[in-house]
């Protein structure tokens, strides 16, 4: 899948709405690392259909007005409960990679990781097709899940 995911990227036009989630829980540091990658122009057009404003993602005239604006809507989209207990995500950064924006988050203090919920609706308001794919790797055990406009909530345990 993550091959498929690459070749994606490397056009620069595509038709396939998708986007990757990697979510790692590190016991040995008691965090929860958050990877996104996102087509940039998918990103963009999200931001100025909800908030309606042009914003540069992922080029030269990026802003921190649009980091901001991103930040603010992967925090509205993307929300994980971990052991029952919402937990707000931390930015870390963000690289550009072909056309495909990677976002880096955490969150501290997850001593440990019994359940893990997601609801995840980033791009389903602009791309209906839109599927979200979230790969879970808690200390080497690994699993999956597909999310998309009509089931945007999951469960890992």
């Amino acid at each position: 899948m993550l091959l498929i995911f690459i070749m994606l990227t490397a056009a620069s036009f595509h038709r396939f709405y998708t986007a990757i989630f990697q979510i790692n829980y590190v016991a040995e540091k008691k965090m929860v690392q958050i990877t996104t990658r996102i087509f940039l122009d998918d990103f963009n057009d999200a931001l100025k259909n909800k908030y309606h404003k042009t914003t540069f993602l992922g080029t030269d005239k990026e802003t921190h007005d649009d980091i901001n604006l991103m930040k603010k809507y992967v925090s509205e989209k993307f929300k994980l409960t971990v052991n029952g207990k919402f937990e707000t995500m931390n930015y870390l950064s963000n690289e550009k990679e072909d056309n495909v924006l990677i976002c880096y988050f955490k969150i501290n203090d997850i001593s440990k990781l019994k359940s893990l919920k997601i609801e995840n609706s980033i791009l389903t308001e602009v791309h209906p097709e839109q599927q979200n794919i979230i790969q879970f790797n808690n200390n080497g055990s690994k699993s999956s899940l597909l999310l998309s406009g009509e089931t945007t909530k999951g469960m890992l345990k």
